[in-house]
């Protein structure tokens, strides 16, 4: 009965942990001009005259790159910068996940088809009289670039993109940015995938 018992709270316990978590994988490439960022390095923010039509968003945005930033020792100070940083983010939303696209729009009688296939769906079927499920999938770009700005060349600059159903761009951006940032400031060359989980 004990241990019954025991086994019960444990599984429970999992089940918890698992759903207070969620996964943001984000897919990453680094490229560095050589020497480098030195760790350390002081910058301050720069931005694109697009970049100043939405100075609170932008502000925003700079305040969870500053914080990623510091995770890998760069230091904001805006008055004795070494180096520029520019940060973009981009997001798309589409109404549904691409496996979830309504099969050119035909009448399906519950099997779910989708993608030309037939049978239980893993996705979102039509369902006669139901119409598609409202799920909408977020795509998410960021950007960083670093710039010595005694010679003006651009030393460092890295790349994270994400898709999934979270629309919270608050909490899911932070990942993205500390997975672009991850391996300052001699990442390893090529794309990779970088998970990391956040809180649901």
């Amino acid at each position: 009965m004990f241990k019954s018992l025991t086994v019960v709270v444990v599984s429970a316990l999992l089940l918890g942990g698992c759903a207070g978590v969620r996964l943001v994988d984000t897919d990453v490439r680094s490229f560095v001009t050589p020497p480098g960022v030195a760790a350390g390095a002081t910058y301050r923010f720069e931005r694109l005259p697009s970049q100043r039509v939405n100075a609170a968003a932008q502000a925003r945005l700079e305040a969870l790159a500053q914080a990623a930033l510091g995770k890998v020792g760069l230091l904001r100070n805006d008055t004795e910068a070494k180096y520029s940083v520019q940060v973009a983010a981009s997001l798309r939303v589409d109404p549904y996940a691409p496996w979830d696209q309504p099969y050119g729009g035909r009448l399906s009688l519950g099997f779910g088809m989708r993608s030309g296939h037939i049978g239980l769906a893993a996705g979102r079927p039509f369902m006669p009289g139901f119409g598609w499920g409202d799920s909408p999938y977020y795509w998410r770009e960021v950007s960083l670039i670093i710039r010595h700005l005694a010679s003006g060349q651009v030393v460092y600059e890295t790349q994270g993109a994400h898709d999934g159903r979270w629309s919270d761009s608050e909490a899911v951006l932070p990942a993205m940015l500390d997975a672009a940032l991850l391996g300052f400031p001699n990442p390893p060359p090529g794309p990779r995938r970088i998970e990391f989980e956040i809180p649901r």
